[in-house]
């Protein structure tokens, strides 16, 4: 096999996660390039050699397709949007000599101990389980390094990743799972997960192969066999319900520690309006874009909007309630990348960006040093995308010793802090661009968008107008 491989490489695989396709499944081969005694032939924008592969996966396995990663379809980005600068109707400020803050308070309204950030980026909740005890200590060695929080996941808190946390957000989950009042107290936040922005609407899946004793006993399961995530709470249905629950919560922990409410964005203008009014300290709205370590492909593809949209509305309940950037904090997720998408995030209104892939990337996931080993896998560095599998060669998402012990975590969490020191310099840059001395002074009106999709989901003009499609 030379050079990266193709989609349809990818869309072949079996969902079970094996490294070879059963024998069913093994006629599917790569489309050759057309030569020029092909050069009539035209290939379906419907049924194009990636949907037929799938089809034809499909057909042969009877299985539905389930993978990690996020959504790998074009849609409208943070890259849609640019910013304006300074020029003559506002001034910049010097990078080196006028300060720009970067801190965010959670929860100063209600929490004994509010949740204080030195910079605007957070990491997102991703269980022990899907991912290797290693990695769960250098997410926390990362964050704490760079003053920021970092969250637990389905399946409960681990030693390992409080001892090396400083701010520990704890997520209460429909599923349980690993679910310890004691660990609720030790918390620095607890994060209610209503929906995540891979799967709005769906619960997590945890396969058999990296179910180990220890997984097991966290879980309260078997060892070796699947376990699927509960998609909505046991003991309670609406945000009546979700008002009693927080009210219990800030019991259980005397009131010391702010609460999160989490959503997968669907409905992301209505959902924020509910978990204000149930009492939330910050709303999380996860876009579509977000990772997953392992649920169906037709949810990540096909469930959830993007993120650029997401926001815009979240905000907008926010500011019809009285309460946007002071009293409930908005912390956007979902396929951020660069200081770029985070400082575009918060001119759209969030509090604070929310990141897990690029989390992974920065500590090692796909890392190019195993590029044989990926290539065994049937894919290749940059194309992995099996978390569900267990056989991760950076040794990230794997319950496998020998594969996990790769993973150096204090090396991997200099990383992270590293790559988040980058994401914050660069969003100082671009708010001193724009004139302002603290990264949550930028707003909308410091932005443009390049397409008229983007203007109508940031609400922001098309570059060069004054219009926004489909505002009053």
């Amino acid at each position: 096999m030379t050079g990266a491989p193709s989609r349809d490489d990818e869309t072949s695989r079996p969902a079970n996660g094996s490294a070879r396709p059963p024998a069913a499944d093994r006629d599917l081969k790569p489309f050759a390039e057309p030569g020029p005694e092909h050069w009539h032939l035209r290939e379906s924008y419907t049924f194009d050699r990636n949907v037929i592969a799938e089809i034809r996966r499909a057909a042969n396995t009877g299985i539905y397709r389930i993978r990690g990663w996020g959504a790998k379809r074009r849609l409208p980005t943070l890259d849609d949007l640019v910013f304006l600068g300074a020029s003559m109707s506002r001034y910049p400020l010097e990078g080196y000599r006028e300060a720009c803050g970067t801190d965010v308070v959670i929860g100063e309204d209600r929490a004994e101990r509010p949740v204080h950030l030195q910079v605007p980026v957070t990491i997102a909740g991703m269980s022990f389980g899907s991912l290797s005890a290693e990695a769960k200590e250098a997410l926390g060695r990362g964050a704490s390094a760079a003053g920021t929080s970092t969250t637990t996941g389905d399946g409960g808190m681990t030693m390992e990743e409080r001892e090396h946390s400083g701010l520990l957000v704890y997520q209460y989950l429909p599923s349980r799972y690993g679910m310890n009042p004691d660990h609720l107290r030790m918390a620095d936040a607890i994060e209610v997960v209503v929906g995540q922005g891979a799967k709005p609407g769906g619960g997590g899946m945890l396969l058999g192969q990296k179910i180990t004793e220890r997984v097991a006993e966290m879980r309260t399961l078997p060892t070796g066999i699947d376990q699927r995530s509960a998609c909505r709470h046991p003991d309670w249905t609406g945000p009546d319900d979700l008002e009693i629950k927080i009210g219990e919560l800030r019991e259980i922990t005397d009131w010391q520690v702010p609460i999160y409410v989490k959503v997968g964005a669907a409905r992301p203008y209505y959902d924020t309006a509910l978990a204000v009014k149930a009492g939330a300290d910050a709303v999380v709205v996860d876009g579509m874009q977000g990772g997953t370590a392992a649920t169906q492909d037709v949810f990540i593809e096909h469930v959830g909007i993007p993120t650029i949209a997401a926001i815009p509305e979240a905000v907008r309940a926010l500011r019809e309630l009285g309460v946007h950037r002071r009293e409930v904090k908005l912390i956007a997720a979902g396929g951020f990348r660069s200081g770029a998408d985070i400082a575009k995030a918060l001119a759209l209104g969030a509090d604070a960006a929310s990141i897990g892939t690029a989390a992974l990337i920065a500590i090692g996931d796909n890392d190019p040093a195993y590029e044989a080993e990926y290539r065994e896998l049937g894919t290749s560095a940059g194309f992995w995308e099996d978390f569900q599998a267990g056989t991760d060669p950076a040794g990230i998402t794997t319950q496998d010793p020998d594969l996990s012990a790769r993973l150096d975590p204090v090396l991997a969490g200099r990383r992270l802090a590293n790559y988040l020191q980058v994401l914050t310099i660069e969003t100082q840059i671009l708010s001193r661009a724009n004139g302002k001395s603290h990264v949550l002074n930028l707003e909308p009106e410091d932005l443009a968008a390049l397409t008229v999709e983007a203007a109508a989901m940031a609400k922001v003009p098309l570059a060069g107008t004054s219009w926004i499609p489909g505002a009053d």
